[in-house]
């Protein structure tokens, strides 16, 4: 071989060799997966981001055990008719989805991205019977009604196995490449924290989620300290993490003040205690059935309150597990478990685990 030759392979092994290694640090290396894709197509202005790995969860026992526990509902006429013609259910065919929640003046937009196993050709077919197609900015767009509303839901394909859709009239706006903006990488920095959850919630804080917690609470349960403090978060994050046959829930609270992240926890703590007595007192003893009794004292004494700092945000950390026990325990009323008077402190957090 003469050296023309030589340098020849040479050169063609190191433009295959960063070919590869190009590739690996790009779709290997690098972390890159669907759910990183689907997260960085939510809009920066989202008020809350949901993303559900329905492909992880399936293979979870939890996951049977909550099917058994919801309420059993038979498919309506039309999601009948509608599976019918497209052949896409849900249940079998969805393998995840990302759901960004916007405010437009009163209203709510709901925009999604969804992977799963589509038939294009059907669905295409069953959306252009039922609703609208064209062509706009290089995309097929369908629109279809939403049956007893006059709201519609509009929707493309991404690419086979994904879509895009709405309830607002601009999908096309909403799929533009991913921002590189500081608002941006404050979603995605919340995101990676949660990147072993395959269920998580992000929620940006308008400074309404206590009050409106306090709206939908039960008056005996109800916390108006609890409700100003949570009102000063800046971010709200809750995720589920399968082990095994239970689910680990994890809730945080983020703010920029450390104080109202102290109080806060101080708080929780002192409600766990409550909780616990409420459920030794002697009448609720006599109100609820052992086993009850015994599952939400289990989820209880599951529970855990911590503090973490990020230098720049503080946050307050609530952990507890939610076990087959508890899922059939839930099916009966919840108890009223004895909240403090405004006017008496809570009990301080060495009395806790005792």
């Amino acid at each position: 071989m003469n050296k023309r030759a030589v340098a020849g392979t040479v050169l063609a092994v190191i433009v295959a060799g960063a070919i590869v290694f190009y590739a690996y640090q790009r779709f290997g290396g690098s972390g890159y997966s669907p759910r990183d894709e689907m997260l960085a197509q939510m809009p920066a202005d989202a008020n809350a981001v949901l993303h559900i790995d329905l492909d992880a969860l399936r293979q979870s026992p939890f996951l049977a055990e909550l099917y058994k526990w919801a309420p059993q509902s038979r498919a309506d006429a039309d999601y009948s008719q509608f599976m019918q013609s497209t052949g896409f259910n849900y249940e079998s065919d969805l393998n995840r989805v990302s759901i960004a929640l916007l405010k437009s003046g009163k209203d709510s937009v709901l925009f999604a991205v969804a992977e799963g196993r589509f038939d294009r050709k059907k669905i295409s077919a069953y959306a252009s019977q039922t609703g609208t197609r064209e062509n706009r900015s290089g995309k097929e767009i369908f629109s279809v009604p939403l049956n007893g509303t006059t709201q519609r839901i509009t929707f493309t394909f991404l690419r086979s196995d994904r879509i895009a859709l709405t309830n607002g009239s601009n999908i096309e706006g909403r799929l533009s490449a991913p921002h590189e903006d500081a608002d941006s990488k404050t979603w995605r920095e919340r995101f990676r924290r949660l990147a072993g959850a395959p269920v998580f919630a992000v929620v940006r804080q308008d400074a309404a989620a206590g009050t409106a917690l306090s709206a939908q609470t039960q008056r005996g349960l109800q916390s108006p300290q609890l409700s100003a403090l949570i009102d000063q978060l800046q971010w709200i994050t809750i995720a589920g993490k399968p082990e095994g046959d239970h689910l680990r829930v994890v809730v945080e609270g983020e703010g920029a003040a450390d104080a109202p992240i102290r109080q806060l926890s101080d708080v929780l703590n002192g409600l766990l205690v409550l909780a616990q007595a409420g459920l030794s007192d002697q009448k609720m003893r006599q109100q609820l059935q052992p086993d009850v009794r015994e599952a939400y004292l289990e989820m209880l004494k599951s529970a855990d309150v911590s503090q973490i700092d990020r230098g720049e945000t503080k946050s307050v950390r609530l952990m507890f597990d939610l076990t087959p026990k508890f899922l059939e325990a839930a099916r009966t009323a919840m108890p009223v478990v004895p909240v403090t008077p405004q006017n008496k402190g809570l009990p301080n957090k060495g009395t806790i685990r005792n």
